[in-house]
């Protein structure tokens, strides 16, 4: 039996990012054509359009697509803007699908920020906290994207790097795992 992706695509637009409040059009264009699958391991591909996060690579997950879809339109990208995507391959490929140029950082060290003045970063796991390193490489009015977890529910967080310094905003609830290497101190409590 064969998945049927391009109708798996569609619905997922239709039923998970739409019903989102995902309203931004050429952001639902690109969701309808990038191909999510092509970003899953093999043997995971069917789970490529289903509601979960996808385990790409060990300790990497593809954001579950209404997560990924309502991150990258509080982003506001735009044809022809700077971004940096770290393990984010998916929001890569909708992003240049978009007309925007971008970087890809997805090796060991998630906090080796190569570049500077990014008018767009995203990343599709989980933090404990935004690395300085991360909101240092935006330029001015740049946001990231990323969902902040020490708990058992993250918040989806949008910093903007203004003039007089860099601006946080929790903008919605996601529950993707921490990022290998950016798991939470254990520590003592009551």
């Amino acid at each position: 039996m064969s998945t049927d992706f391009a109708a798996a695509r569609l619905n997922m637009v239709e039923s998970q990012i739409r019903t989102a409040d995902v309203t931004d059009l050429p952001l639902q264009d690109a969701l309808r054509v990038v191909a999510r699958e092509t970003v899953a391991p093999g043997i995971k591909a069917h789970l490529a359009y289903a509601e979960t996060e996808v385990e790409y690579a060990p300790g990497r997950w593809l954001l579950r697509p209404r997560d990924v879809g309502k991150l990258l339109q509080f982003l506001k990208p735009r044809e022809g803007e700077k971004a940096l995507a770290i393990a984010a391959p998916y929001a890569a490929a909708v992003l240049e699908t978009m007309g925007l140029s971008v970087t890809r950082l997805d090796g060991d060290d998630l906090t080796a920020v190569a570049g500077a003045d990014y008018d767009v970063i995203i990343c599709e796991g989980a933090v404990t906290a935004a690395p300085a390193a991360w909101t240092k490489a935006l330029a001015i009015g740049g946001r990231l994207g990323v969902v902040e977890r020490s708990g058992p529910v993250g918040r989806a967080t949008i910093y903007v790097h203004a003039e007089d310094g860099v601006g946080r905003r929790p903008v919605f609830d996601s529950t993707p795992p921490v990022l290998s290497g950016f798991s939470a101190e254990p520590g003592f409590a009551f």
